[in-house]
């Protein structure tokens, strides 16, 4: 990956936070691990399991859950998506013109409340956009890990990504 500057100077002792990367700035085969982490809390699992409308009892029912092979409530897996997504975003699409889709989303092992999770990401594919110029194609593959290694949760996502600097002035030019 390129060197990236983490503030823009704005001159005279005045900065500006750079969040994310322009589509030359990724290159395949690069790994971003994301951090902070973060522990999954009741609060989380509950509300994100009722807002999404997914009431199953073993997200939300101790008692229901405690008879179960997993002996407590699981985390739901739109919590751990949201979650290991959006702790993915500002290293990936911040600039992103648009999210152009999810594959593959595969949970191989279980998460409970009181986990920490931290995501990685590898650039596994990027390509000039045929139809926007000014923008390229990146693929991304992310996954989501507890402090020991082991994944809880792995997927594939492109984003639409602007070029920057030269590369976006060659662009509008052709």
């Amino acid at each position: 990956m390129k060197s990236v500057p983490f503030f823009e100077d704005l001159g005279g002792g005045r900065y500006r936070e750079n969040r994310g990367l322009f589509y030359e700035q990724f290159d395949v085969g690069d790994i971003i691990e994301h951090r902070p982490g973060r522990t999954i809390t009741e609060t989380d699992n509950v509300w994100q399991s009722l807002v999404s409308l997914n009431q199953h009892p073993l997200h939300i029912d101790h008692e229901y859950a405690r008879h179960t092979e997993f002996g407590k409530p699981l985390v739901s897996s739109l919590v751990t998506l949201s979650i290991v997504g959006g702790m993915c975003t500002n290293g990936t699409s911040a600039k992103a013109i648009a999210n152009l889709g999810w594959e593959s989303i595969r949970l191989p092992n279980p998460v409970f409340v009181g986990d920490t999770l931290y995501a990685e990401t590898t650039v596994v594919a990027k390509r000039r956009s045929k139809s926007r110029p000014e923008a390229g194609i990146v693929t991304f593959e992310s996954r989501g890990l507890k402090p020991d290694g082991t994944l809880v949760m792995i997927f594939t996502r492109s984003a639409l990504i602007p070029l920057g600097g030269a590369a976006l002035r060659d662009a509008s030019t052709t």
